[in-house]
Order: C-alpha cells, then sequence, then structure tokens
C-alpha cells in the first residue's frame, strides 16, 4: 500500500451500507474530526458507499454518501470498513467487494469496525493476517475465512497496515490508535480527554472486563449483588464460606449452585475481578506492583504475577509496559 502525501489532506474513507450500525461510522469520525483541535492531522473525511446518494443505517437515519468509484485513482490515506447488521449482506455485495478491494490498493491503511471485517475477508484482504471482531461473530469469521487468525480476546488488532476492531466502541479506540500513529500519543491522549474517553485503550486489552464477562455467563442477573459486593471488597478474606454467607445460601449449595449458573468456580471468579482491578491500577498508577497485589486482594506480588501470566500470558510489569497510561 502506498504511503499517503503530506502536501495535502490525508483522506479518510468510511465505507456504508444499508443497515450499518450509525455509531461504528460516528464514532471514528468523530475521532478524525477532532483531530485537528489537538494538534492533529487535518483529516479530509469521506462517506462512500457502492452505489453512492442515501445509506440508511440501523437507527433509521440516513446518510449522504458519495459512490466508491468516484476515490478511484486518488490516494487514501484510510479506509475503514464499517459494520452492524448489514455486514453479513454487504460483505456478499460483489460491486461493494470490486470498489473496496480496488481502493485498498490506494490506500495507506485500511481496516475495519466490528463485523465490517466480514467485508475485509471477503475481499482476501485479511488472507493470512490476524484480525478481531465483534465477540459474538468471532467463531463465524473464522469457520467462514480459515486463512485468517481471528484473535477474539483483543479490542482491536493491527497486522501491517491492516487493522480490524471489536465492537461499536473499539472502533473509537482503533481510531484513537491510528490517530496516535499519524501524531503521536499526546495528541490521541488529547483527543480521548475531550471526547471524555475513560482512557486510551490498546489493542491488547480483553473486550471483556471481568465483570462484563460475569454479567454475560449468569444471564439471570441471580448473583449481581454478589459481583458488586466482591469488587467492593477485593482485599478482605473471600473464602467460598463467606461469599455464601453473602448471598445466604450454605457453601455446598452456593458452590454448586454458583458453577451452574456462571460455569466458573467461586475462587476463579475472584480471581479474574483481582486481576482486572490490578490491570486498571497497572494502568493509570504509578504504584509500586507489591502495592498493588496487596490492595487488590492477592498476598504477594509473585501470586499476582502467577495470576496475570495464567490469565493474560503477561507479568504485570510488561502489562505496564505496554498500557500505562505513561507510556509514550
Amino acid at each position: 500500500m502506498p504511503s499517503f502525501s503530506t502536501e495535502s489532506r490525508p483522506i479518510v474513507v468510511l465505507v456504508v451500507f444499508p443497515d450499518a450500525k450509525l455509531l461504528d461510522i460516528t464514532g471514528p469520525m468523530q475521532v478524525f474530526s477532532d483531530a485537528k483541535i489537538c494538534g492533529g492531522e487535518d483529516y479530509e473525511i469521506v462517506l462512500a458507499s457502492a452505489e453512492g446518494g442515501t445509506q440508511l443505517m440501523d437507527t433509521g437515519v440516513a446518510l449522504l454518501t458519495e459512490p466508491l468509484e468516484r476515490l478511484r485513482g486518488r490516494a487514501l490515506h484510510t479506509l475503514l470498513i464499517s459494520g452492524g447488521w448489514g455486514a453479513r449482506a454487504a460483505s456478499q455485495d460483489s460491486k461493494l467487494l470490486q470498489e473496496t478491494v480496488l481502493l485498498a490498493d490506494q490506500a495507506a491503511r485500511i481496516g475495519s469496525v466490528c463485523t465490517g471485517a466480514f467485508v475485509l475477508a471477503a475481499g482476501g484482504l485479511l488472507d493470512g493476517r490476524r484480525a478481531v471482531t465483534h465477540w459474538y461473530s468471532c467463531d463465524d469469521l473464522a469457520s467462514q475465512h480459515p486463512s485468517v487468525t481471528v484473535e477474539p480476546d483483543r479490542m482491536f488488532v493491527k497486522d501491517g497496515d491492516v487493522w480490524t476492531s471489536a465492537g461499536v466502541t473499539a472502533g473509537i479506540d482503533m481510531a484513537l490508535a491510528m490517530v496516535a500513529e499519524d501524531s503521536g500519543r499526546k495528541v490521541a491522549v488529547r483527543l480521548a480527554q475531550t471526547l471524555v474517553m475513560y482512557m486510551l485503550r490498546s489493542g491488547g486489552q480483553s473486550q471483556f472486563s471481568s465483570a462484563l464477562l460475569s454479567q454475560t455467563n449468569d444471564a439471570s442477573g441471580r448473583f449481581d449483588a454478589l459481583h458488586t459486593w466482591i469488587g467492593d471488597n477485593l482485599a478482605r478474606d473471600l473464602r467460598v464460606d463467606r461469599l455464601a454467607e453473602q448471598v445466604g445460601m450454605s457453601e455446598r449449595n452456593f458452590t454448586r449452585v454458583y458453577r451452574k449458573t456462571t460455569g466458573r468456580t467461586p475462587a476463579k471468579t475472584i480471581e479474574l475481578f483481582r486481576v482486572a482491578a490490578a490491570r486498571d491500577l497497572l494502568e493509570d498508577t504509578s504504584l509500586p506492583v507489591a502495592t498493588i497485589a496487596h490492595r487488590t486482594g492477592f498476598e504477594d506480588d509473585e501470586r499476582l504475577r502467577r495470576a496475570m501470566q495464567r490469565i493474560l500470558g503477561v507479568s504485570p510489569s510488561e502489562y505496564r509496559k505496554r498500557f500505562g497510561i505513561e507510556k509514550d
């Protein structure tokens, strides 16, 4: 893919189609649009579709687009495919695929938000590459496109000049990372602050927080109150008998029902919550690892290290190097 010229405004093309998810488009669009006010690039943003004209999004909002063929021959900076309910149908649209493949050759960088990965994959643009999509569709992407290495537990994946992201808000994270690549991390952090983003998340972070994972697995909500209590009391003694007492059940019955409901043992849930809390402190503070281990309920930093290696595959110090807010 060609590099873009700094003599003109970098062109960002957002490819849309009927029933695309509006936030998959407007989220990254807002990031690129606001980059200039934070000292970054002054991007030219183009909404495009296979036929051009008005395209109706999943929310009922209509967007006016340019035909993709009008962009032929232009030096594009970023070509980004939106996702949403319409992405599967879009991946079968021969004209959309043809134009996407042609424009990919003109772009310095291509990417997708959420299920937009199916469009890239259908065009052969993910062959031999690592990629991610919304967690709900990762198995489908892997089975339908075996030449793609799907990494389901990622916010976004950058493989060379090809980027893919998980669902919805992960597209905003990916766009911020693109701005960081173009203009530096300080600009991206400032931009995240103007958008009132909690933090600048890196692609290697999981699509799931431990709390979200607990809510997903416990669809009945039976143990929601317990999970909240666990999160507020990580430094306390959280043996099974204490948890059972908290929910008013016998230890034996609690252990059996909890595992049946969530698919995990209580001990595993506690470990997940403690590692998630440790991750937050490693990302947002400069506290010593030993202090973080104590605050999150691990008896010492070695136990924290073993837990993070087991769950995340990295040590606390390595995690901080990758994702700490002070990283440049």
